[in-house]
């Protein structure tokens, strides 16, 4: 008999992001990630709610007002600064850069644009004023063992790298 999803049980699945205005794939997770379900949350407090109880083979589909989860977007967090006033390390779209505020907090920015003449940083959460659909699908549900729960997730788990997706096909490596 198959488990459900519970407390102690390491859970595998596998998501996608997609945004609800344009349908668009944000995110995708096409190899099982593990966790050990009310140890680890991996995904919003929302999400994890929402897998209690599933089933190995089940597909759900979370809807999730961003604005709600990571706060309205704040445009004040969005700097634009001219190229040779940054570094060449931090010149390339999707680099992530930890800043820290005079009060010593800290917060990721993300390089979202760059031209010849100007860098941009952006310090939202890139979900910040979308609402997106965590469509989820649920690989497999177990007992955790003690180490595994003492880890938050599977011990010595190594991805199955079979098959290796890139340029919209899938590539098998020799060997």
């Amino acid at each position: 008999m198959e488990e459900p999803v519970g407390d102690g049980k390491l859970v595998e699945l596998k998501y996608r992001v997609i945004d609800v205005k344009t349908r668009s794939v944000l995110t995708e997770v096409e190899f099982p990630i593990g966790y050990v379900h009310g140890v680890n949350e991996i995904l919003a407090p929302q999400v994890m709610q929402e897998i209690e109880g599933k089933l190995p083979g089940d597909v759900i589909e979370v809807p999730i007002d961003c604005n709600k989860l990571f706060g309205p977007r704040d445009e004040s967090l969005v700097v634009t600064d001219h190229i040779d006033n940054v570094p060449e390390e931090y010149r390339q779209v999707g680099t992530s850069i930890l800043m820290e505020n005079d009060q010593g907090k800290t917060r990721t920015f993300l390089v979202t644009r760059v031209d010849e003449k100007t860098v941009t940083i952006d310090g939202n959460n890139p979900l910040c004023g979308r609402e997106v659909v965590f469509k989820l699908d649920i690989v497999s549900v177990r007992d955790a063992t003690p180490e595994e729960i003492e880890l938050g997730g599977p011990v010595g788990a190594d991805p199955d790298i079979g098959e290796i997706v890139g340029s919209g096909r899938k590539v098998k490596p020799v060997g």
